[in-house]
């Protein structure tokens, strides 16, 4: 299993840094390896909300079905999603205030299919790139709720 663990400071409140964050119609403008949204709940984050989303990495397209496992607005949103092959993901954001802004915590781990032999190719193909990735992901999100 691969897993990320990125944060940033953002220069706005917890519950802004939320309706960014958590609202599926933003996430091309914050997220780099996002491109496309698909079939998706309507209305505000919840528990057992659910988006299917299409992403990008090295250039290959995924779709991931995601649902939102955990939500206490404008704290903690944790999704878990299926990929292709039987791959899995869990991603979780965290919101603390910090310094009169927001610590924005981002953690993901993703599980490839075909145990030990996926975990070998997953790491020869994407390499350090989720990390690159995420932590562009954040500066952009934090460039968007500061301005």
């Amino acid at each position: 299993m691969g897993e990320v663990r990125v944060s940033i400071d953002i220069a706005a409140p917890p519950e802004a840094v939320w309706a960014v964050a958590l609202d599926p119609e933003r996430l091309a403008d914050w997220v780099t390896i996002h491109r496309s949204l698909g079939d998706h709940d309507g209305g505000p984050a919840r528990e057992g909300y659910a988006m299917t989303q299409t992403l990008s990495l090295r250039g290959a397209p995924f779709t991931v079905k995601w649902r939102l496992e955990r939500c206490e607005e404008p704290h903690v949103a944790s999704w878990a999603g299926r990929g292709p092959l039987g791959s899995r993901a869990e991603t979780e954001y965290r919101l603390d205030e910090h310094a009169g802004g927001t610590r924005f915590s981002y953690r993901n781990a993703f599980r490839t299919p075909f145990g030990a032999l996926g975990q070998v190719a997953q790491r020869a193909v994407a390499g350090d790139i989720p990390e690159t990735e995420a932590r562009a992901s954040l500066e952009r999100l934090k460039a968007l709720c500061e301005n």
